[in-house]
Formats: C-alpha cells, sequence, structure tokens
C-alpha cells in the first residue's frame, strides 16, 4: 500500500491545478490518480505540425476553448502566472443563420461577445501541460481507475485498477474528487456509503460536456473570413447547430460546430457519417471551399466512459450546484468534491475547476 496525506482522483484541469495550490501551500505528499493514459480529463486538444495531426500540444480544442478574463479572474491570473499566450476568439464579420432545408443560408450582422471570449495559443492543453510541468511527476498516475473509497481507521484506502486488471492500493488522509459529481457516484464505492442526500445530489447533477460532441475541420486558409464572414453560425438544419472559427494565431485555419444530434441517436451511427454530415454542411454554409479539408475530427463526450454515464446521455439544462462534501458522518472532513460543476460562480466552466479548487482547498 503507497501512502500520501492528499489523494486527488482525477487529472483534469481540477486534479492538476489542486495539486499546484497544495505544492504552493508547501504540502508535497500527495498523490493524482488518472483512469486514462493521458492527462486533461474533458480538456483535448488536437496538433497540426508539418502535416501531422495528433492530440495535446499546438491545435484545436475537442473539449472547452474559451475563458473570460475579464470577470474569471483567478482563471486569468493562473494563466498569467503559467506565461501562457492568450488570444480573442475571432468574430469579426457577418455570421450565417439556416433556418430550414428549403432555405439557403442568411447572412446577417454578427454577434462580438464583450468581454471578449478568450483562447491560450497551443489550445487549452497547454494548460495542463503547463501545471503538469510544476509538479512532480512521480506524484501523478496515469491509468489507475479508482474503483472504491473505504474508511480504515485514521486513513482512507483507495482501490485502482490498470487496464489488465491488476490492483493497487492507496492510503490518504483526504480524497479530492476532481471528477463530475454523478461519475463519482455512479463509479466509485464508498465504504461506508455516503450520506443519502448527498449521494442523491450527486447522482442528479449533470456532467457539462457529457451529453455533447464536437466536429472540426481544418483548411489551408480562412477562406470565409475573405466573404466577410466570422465563420459563426446557427443552424436548424444540423447536425451542428452552433458554428464557430477555431483557427489559430498563426494562420492554421479552422471552423467547429457543436452537434445537435441527441448522443442516443449518434452512437447508431459511424464516425465517419457524422463527419460527411459535418462537411456537408460546412459546404452548403461557406462554399465549395469546405469540401476539402485537410484534416477532420470529430469527439463525442458521450462515448468517453471516464467522463459520462448513461444518465448524461441528454442533459435536463438545469445545473444545480451540489455539496462538496458530507457535513456529518463517517466522511465528514475526509473527502471534498473540486471537479467543475461543484462550483458556485462558473459550472461546468474551465473557471468552475478553478473556483471549485479554491473552495475546497480554503481549509488547508
Amino acid at each position: 500500500m503507497k501512502n500520501a496525506r492528499v489523494a486527488i482522483v482525477g487529472a483534469g484541469l481540477a486534479g492538476l491545478y489542486a495539486a499546484y495550490v497544495l505544492e504552493k501551500k508547501g504540502i508535497k505528499d500527495y498523490v493524482v490518480l488518472e483512469a486514462r493514459d493521458v492527462l486533461g480529463g474533458r480538456i483535448a486538444s488536437t496538433i497540426h505540425s508539418g502535416g501531422k495531426f495528433d492530440v495535446a500540444g499546438e491545435g484545436f480544442d475537442l473539449g472547452p476553448a474559451w475563458f473570460w478574463p475579464a470577470f474569471q479572474t483567478d482563471m486569468a491570473q493562473l494563466v498569467d502566472g503559467l506565461g501562457l499566450e492568450t488570444f480573442e476568439q475571432f468574430e469579426t464579420g457577418d455570421m450565417l443563420l439556416e433556418r430550414s432545408s428549403n432555405q439557403p443560408p442568411q447572412r446577417t450582422a454578427g454577434y462580438v461577445n464583450s468581454p471578449p471570449s478568450m483562447r491560450i495559443a497551443g489550445g487549452m492543453f497547454a494548460l495542463i501541460e503547463a501545471l503538469y510541468q510544476r509538479l512532480d511527476p512521480v506524484r501523478v498516475v496515469t491509468g489507475q481507475t479508482v474503483r472504491s473509497l473505504g474508511i480504515s481507521g485514521p486513513s482512507i484506502e483507495l482501490l485502482t485498477e490498470n487496464a489488465e486488471g491488476q490492483t493497487l492500493s492507496y492510503s490518504a488522509d483526504h480524497v479530492l474528487l476532481a471528477l463530475p459529481p454523478r461519475l463519482v457516484e455512479s463509479q466509485l464505492t464508498f465504504s461506508p456509503a455516503l450520506p443519502n442526500e448527498l449521494a442523491r445530489q450527486w447522482k442528479e447533477t449533470d456532467t457539462w460536456m457529457a451529453p455533447h460532441a464536437k466536429y472540426i475541420a481544418v483548411f489551408d486558409q480562412p477562406f470565409w473570413r475573405d466573404q466577410g464572414l466570422s465563420g459563426e453560425a446557427r443552424s436548424a438544419v444540423g447536425p451542428m447547430v452552433e458554428i464557430h472559427d477555431a483557427s489559430t494565431p498563426d494562420g492554421k485555419a479552422a471552423l467547429f460546430g457543436f452537434l445537435g444530434v441527441p448522443a442516443d441517436i449518434r452512437s447508431r451511427v459511424s464516425d465517419r457519417e457524422l463527419m460527411n454530415a459535418c462537411c456537408e454542411q460546412f459546404v452548403r454554409l461557406f462554399g465549395s471551399q469546405a469540401a476539402t479539408p485537410e484534416a477532420e475530427f470529430i469527439k463525442d463526450w458521450a462515448k468517453e466512459v471516464h467522463t459520462a454515464t448513461v444518465a448524461d446521455q441528454r442533459s435536463s439544462g438545469e445545473h444545480p450546484v451540489p455539496a462538496l462534501s458530507p457535513i456529518s458522518g463517517a466522511w465528514a472532513n475526509r473527502v471534498t468534491g473540486i471537479g467543475s460543476e461543484w462550483s458556485r460562480e462558473f459550472t461546468g466552466h474551465l473557471a468552475g475547476a478553478i473556483d471549485a479548487v479554491n473552495r475546497g482547498l480554503d481549509s488547508f
């Protein structure tokens, strides 16, 4: 059994930022346990270098892409403190509205966010890499899925399992849950059980991104800009309902869209069929130049077992903030939720992970 003062379950933004905060507080006796073989959780980016594409590094965001430093000040301070370069989301020009399949797209004045939506150069994964580089890599363990938490005297025993079914156990004084509440409730076994009311709250909390899918097409040039278009579009036809320019600052051009097709229907068709339908929609909106992208990506978060549960296939659209931790009973002061869904101000947003961690670690 391996021992640590604090065990962090999940190595997305919340988990790595929590480890970063602990380091700053002088608490170096921690371990971060991540089920995936890669870091980042719901943050994933592609890379474009010499024609080669892969996840991570510089590229286009398959998960969340924006933050708003004007009012998400803690997030802004973190990004600045890590020395990351940011740039404004491109929104110059007209947008397109696709109201029905019987009408051509309608061109209308574009919408510009104020304050502006900001992106990170290299994709949001650059934030993950910057945090990881400031941690002790020995304390960040990937490929270990936490299966159960049990109270054993003054400590908590965490049982983990790798892809081969081999198990390991860790002992900790406190556990920080850097996962969506619903995923915690559905995939982790607690002994003794969590209080019924707390378990109900966590189970009923929708997971952000979980029901969604995102399509990205990469091109030689942002040809839509030459037409005076921002790359933004809304569609009642689909398959994508919301589209934006995803180009990078150094000239790599891309468009992305959120699919409006429900997850249970998406599961019946292949990714190739979905990508073909999305590419055809880009052609309808932006013209024949959209027919031959350099590369295409689709990320269906509903298929990610370490993100989504069956209950996440369709979102209710309501996101009440659940309790961070039990206030009484055996688990009081022993386990704390720090995922983005626990944020009071920015539930589900990247800044929500920062807010939830700061709340959860306030007493450390």
